[in-house]
């Protein structure tokens, strides 16, 4: 485990302590949250770890959040409509789990091949307008959802059974693949897309239902154990950067103190900001050990082959920007940010 990160972001988080007064004699408020993540991923172990306590610490014990894995309570797709009923308090989930009810979902949760890292991501989400692109998407599909945050930490680095370098080897391949704008990028460039959820992977890839995996991050792959049966994993990846938003019920964030809410908002930001440093610098490390066992041959595609899918990805943009009012003005944000941070041509 990654320990002592000290981060700019942490000493703000820590900041937020000053001033900061809990009710006398009040209990502790325990968020009920499902994630998106398995028990055993690495980010879902370096979150309960490391970041957990420093929410208790920022908000005196005012303040608490129970990370619950995937499907613990609700199906993943279910997790907003949970939200509204009160069933669960909140949710830290992939965006693209909702993709099939507007592309507006699909567009906010992956600009597949859109950008290079997760840091420019966050960036969208935290200053470049991506939150309130959220929110405005949950406000017609799930009225009494708070988006508190979104986010990116890490690029899914593909595992496969098969050595695929490159857009050509993509052909007739069958990949697990979120439905939606990614499936659609790869149907595109010419592979069979499979629905599974993430831990059905490990069985499909053993038995040859899949080929290959757009699956997690290589600390959260090597976790699962995916290595030992998907020999030749893409690192860095080649696809996929998801975002996630944490959200929680409205009237649950109206019942916070305004310290409780700075705290909570403040306390997001910087645990992801050191969740995607801590998720490279293990998957390099893990990358390393594994080139140096020569058990795997872990791929990295040319600048050359990642580019031609990337054409593939902005033809898939654009269709499902046309999706919907929503989906085009989602689109929309993405290039304006992209455009104003020099990651696009005007």
């Amino acid at each position: 485990m990654v320990r002592g990160m000290a981060t700019l972001a942490m000493s703000t988080a820590i900041a937020v302590m000053v001033g900061f007064t809990s009710p006398d004699g009040a209990e502790a408020r325990t968020l009920k949250v499902q994630t998106s993540s398995n028990a055993s991923h690495y980010s879902l172990v370096f979150l309960r770890e490391e970041w957990l306590p420093k929410l208790k610490e920022m908000t005196n014990g005012s303040l608490e959040i129970d990370l619950l894995p995937i499907e613990s309570v609700v199906p993943r797709r279910e997790t907003p409509e949970a939200i509204g009923v009160g069933i669960l308090d909140g949710d830290l989930t992939s965006i693209n789990y909702f993709a099939g009810k507007d592309p507006a979902f699909a567009l906010m949760g992956d600009l597949i091949a859109g950008y290079d890292t997760a840091d420019q991501i966050q960036t969208y989400c935290a200053r470049g307008g991506g939150k309130e692109m959220l929110q405005k998407i949950h406000d017609k599909y799930h009225p009494g959802v708070k988006v508190v945050g979104c986010g990116a930490y890490a690029r899914e680095a593909f595992v496969s059974t098969v050595p695929i370098r490159g857009v050509a080897d993509l052909a007739g391949k069958k990949i697990r693949s979120p439905e939606g704008l990614a499936s659609d990028v790869f149907k595109r460039a010419g592979a069979a897309p499979v629905a599974l959820p993430g831990s059905e992977t490990y069985g499909a890839l053993e038995r040859g239902v899949i080929d290959a995996a757009d699956n997690s991050a290589y600390a959260n792959n090597d976790a699962n154990g995916m290595h030992k049966i998907a020999k030749f994993p893409i690192f860095p990846g080649i696809h996929s950067t998801p975002i996630l938003q944490f959200t929680l019920n409205q009237q649950v964030w109206d019942e916070l103190t305004p310290a409780e809410q700075t705290a909570l908002e403040v306390w997001y930001e910087a645990a992801y900001n050191d969740l995607r440093r801590a998720v490279d610098l293990q998957d390099r490390k893990l990358v390393a050990r594994d080139r140096a066992a020569g058990d795997l041959e872990i791929i990295d595609w040319s600048q050359e082959e990642r580019d031609k899918l990337r054409a593939i990805a902005v033809e898939a943009w654009e269709a499902f920007a046309a999706g919907s009012p929503l989906a085009k003005e989602t689109y929309e944000s993405h290039l304006s940010f992209m455009k104003e941070a020099g990651l696009l041509a005007d």
